[in-house]
C-alpha cells in the first residue's frame, strides 16, 4: 500500500478537520512515508501531535504512544476519539481496572476496520517484560515517544524508565517519532543515541515564542515577594498558572487567592491522584481559573488560552522554565511570563542539583551483574538486588554511562574491571552530572539578572541567535519608556569579526575539554561543555589568551 502526502492531507481534513498541514508537519510526515524516524523539536502549540496522529490514521496497524503522564494520556486519547467520532485511541496504565486493560489490549489486536489505532502507555510499563512481549505481538506501524527530552540525562526532566525504550524500538522495527518542545543540541544528540534512531530526520522549528511577554521582578524579602506574586495574580486576566517550589507554598497561595474571590486551586504530589485529576479537569473546563502548582503540573496540558505563567520561585534550569512558560499563549494570543526572583532562592535549586551516590549500592550492583553467567535483564536485577525501580535504573544508567556495563538485546553484562574501578567511574559520572546541573542553575540566575533583552538571552541558551532586541520583554519595554527607542542588540551577529566562533560550533578548552558555542551576550561567550556544563567567558579574554580552539567536525 503506497501512501502519499495527498493521502495524509485528506486524512487530516476528514478525521481531524484540519484544512491544511504546516510545512514542518509535512516535512516530518514525508520522512515517515519513506520509513525514516524523526526527531521533532517544536515549540508548544505548534502542532506536534498532528505529526503522528495523521499518519497513524492512514497507516495500517497500531501506533504506540509512550507518554509520561496518565492525565496527559487520557487527554490525548479523548481528543483523538472526539475528532474521529469513535474509540480509536486506548490507554493502558495503572489507573485502569484489569478488565479495562485487557479490553484495550484486545482492541489493539482486532482487525484493521475496528482496531484501536492508538495505544498510550507510560515508560515504566514499557520497561516490563510482559508488556514488551505483548507489544511485540501486535502490528505496530509507528512508535511515538512524547516528551522525548525525558530520555536524556542531559535533559531537565530525566526519567530512567525511558532508558528501556531503545531495545524495544529496535525489536518493533517501526519508524519512531520523538517529540519535544525543548531540546538543546546535546539533548537532541542523546535522544537519538538513547532511542537508537538510525539516520533520523531532525526537525527543529525554533524555540521562539514571540507572543510571550518575558519579565522578571526582583525582591529582597521572601514575604514581600509572596505578597507581590499574590497581588500581581489578582490583577491579571486569566486563566493562568503560578509555579512555586513547595507543596506548602502552593496550598497557601491558592487559599489566599480563594479568599480574594479567585477561582483557584493547588496541584502537587502531596494530593491524592483523584484530587490532582479533579484540579486538572477543572482547569481545562474553566471552572478553575488559576492553578498554583509545583512543576508536577502542566506537562503536555492542552489548554490554548492560558494568559499568564507566573513563577514565584526560580526554576532549576532554563530548560524547565521554557517548558513551563510554554504553556502560556498556545492559541497565539498574548500571554505574560513573569519570574519573581530572590538570589537566596537559588540555594534551594543548588541543593536539589547536588547529587550523592550510594557507593555501596553501586559496588554491589556491579558485582551482581559481573557474577551472572549470561546477560541479565532488568526484571531479574530487580529481584536479585532488592532495589526500588527508580534507584536501580538510576544506578544502571551511571554504570552504563561510565562504561562499566554494557546493555544488549539480552540484558546487561559487566565489562572487565575491578569493583573499585567501577565505583570510581560511576562516582565520576555522577560528579559530571552534578556540575552540569549546577551550571544550569547558574544560567537561570543569569537570565533572572540580565539587563539585556530577555528573549535574546533565553534563545541564546538553546543555541538560537536573535539578531535584534525583541521589544516584547520587560527590559526592552523599560528602555523604550526611558529613551523612546529599544537599545540595539547586545548580541553580535555570528559573522561579526569580533566573534571568534560561530554559534553551534565545537570548541576545545585546555581544562574543560570539548564543548559547543551556544551564544554571545554583552562581550561574553557561553559554551556548553560536555563534562562541565555551561560556562561563560569574556570574549576579549578568549581572544587574548587563546582559551578556546576550534574543533574540526568529524566525518
Amino acid at each position: 500500500m503506497t501512501i502519499t502526502l495527498q493521502d495524509l492531507q485528506e486524512t487530516a481534513a476528514s478525521a481531524f478537520g484540519w484544512d491544511r498541514l504546516r510545512p514542518g508537519q509535512e516535512q516530518a510526515m514525508s520522512a515517515l512515508l519513506t520509513g525514516r524516524s524523526v526527531l521533532c523539536v517544536m515549540p508548544t502549540g505548534s502542532g506536534k501531535s498532528a505529526i503522528y496522529q495523521v499518519p497513524a490514521m492512514t497507516l495500517p496497524g497500531v501506533t504506540l504512544v509512550v507518554s509520561p503522564l496518565i492525565a496527559l494520556q487520557h487527554d490525548q486519547a479523548a481528543s483523538i476519539n472526539e475528532h474521529t467520532g469513535t474509540t480509536r485511541a486506548r490507554v493502558i496504565n495503572s489507573s485502569l481496572t484489569k478488565r479495562e486493560v485487557e479490553d484495550a489490549w484486545s482492541a489493539a489486536a482486532e482487525g484493521e476496520a475496528t482496531r484501536a489505532k492508538f495505544l498510550f502507555l507510560a515508560p515504566e510499563q514499557i520497561a516490563r517484560d510482559d508488556v514488551a512481549a505483548r507489544l511485540r505481538a501486535l502490528d505496530i506501524s509507528l512508535v511515538v515517544v512524547d516528551e522525548a527530552h525525558c530520555v536524556s540525562s542531559w535533559g531537565h526532566d530525566f526519567r530512567p524508565d525511558y532508558l528501556q525504550l531503545g531495545h524495544l524500538l529496535r525489536d518493533l522495527g517501526a519508524p519512531v517519532i520523538a517529540l519535544t518542545a525543548t531540546a538543546s543540541h546535546p539533548v537532541q544528540n542523546e535522544i537519538v543515541d538513547r532511542l537508537r534512531l538510525v539516520g533520523p530526520v531532525v526537525l527543529v522549528e525554533g524555540f521562539d515564542r514571540p507572543n510571550l511577554f518575558l519579565d522578571a521582578v526582583h525582591h529582597v524579602e521572601e514575604e514581600d515577594k509572596l505578597r507581590a506574586v499574590r497581588n500581581q495574580v489578582l490583577g491579571l486576566a486569566g486563566p493562568g498558572l503560578v509555579y512555586v517550589a513547595t507543596k506548602k507554598a502552593a496550598d497557601r497561595l491558592s487559599s489566599e487567592l480563594q479568599e480574594k474571590g479567585v477561582r483557584a486551586d493547588s496541584y502537587h504530589a502531596g494530593k491524592l491522584r483523584k484530587e490532582r485529576e479533579a484540579v486538572h479537569e477543572a482547569f481545562l473546563d474553566g471552572t478553575v481559573d488559576v492553578v498554583v502548582a509545583t512543576t508536577a503540573f502542566g506537562m503536555g496540558i492542552d489548554k490554548p488560552d492560558v494568559r499568564f505563567v507566573v513563577h514565584a520561585d526560580i526554576s532549576d534550569s532554563l530548560d524547565s522554565y521554557y517548558q513551563e512558560i510554554g504553556r502560556g499563549g498556545r492559541d497565539g494570543g498574548e500571554a505574560r511570563a513573569i519570574l519573581h526572583y530572590r538570589p537566596e532562592d537559588l540555594s534551594l535549586r543548588r541543593f536539589f542539583a547536588a547529587r550523592s551516590v550510594n557507593r555501596t549500592q553501586l559496588r554491589e550492583l556491579y558485582l551482581l551483574i559481573a557474577a551472572q553467567a549470561r546477560p541479565v535483564r532488568i526484571k531479574k536485577l530487580k529481584e536479585l538486588s532488592g532495589l526500588s525501580p527508580r534507584k536501580l535504573t538510576g544506578l544502571l544508567n551511571l554504570l552504563e554511562a561510565s562504561e562499566c556495563i554494557a546493555e544488549g538485546a539480552k540484558g546487561y553484562r559487566a565489562r572487565k574491571m575491578t569493583a573499585e574501578d567501577a565505583v570510581r567511574r560511576g562516582v565520576e559520572q555522577a560528579e559530571i552530572r552534578e556540575r552540569i546541573d549546577q551550571s544550569r542553575v547558574e544560567m537561570a540566575r543569569r537570565y533572572a539578572e540580565t539587563r539585556g533583552c530577555r528573549r535574546q538571552f533565553l534563545l541564546g541558551y538553546f543555541g538560537e541567535d536573535l539578531a535584534e532586541a525583541c521589544g516584547n520583554c520587560g527590559n526592552c519595554a523599560r528602555r523604550e519608556d526611558a529613551v523612546g527607542l529599544p537599545e540595539p542588540s547586545a548580541a553580535p551577529a555570528p559573522d561579526d569579526e569580533d566573534v571568534p566562533f560561530d554559534i553551534d560550533s565545537p570548541v576545545d578548552h585546555p581544562d574543560w575539554g570539548t564543548g559547543t558555542v551556544m551564544g554571545y551576550e554583552d562581550g561574553v561567550i557561553t559554551v556548553l561543555f560536555d563534562s562541565e556544563g555551561y560556562k561563560t567567558l569574556s570574549v576579549d579574554l578568549v581572544l587574548d589568551k587563546e582559551l578556546l580552539t576550534a574543533v574540526a567536525p568529524t566525518a
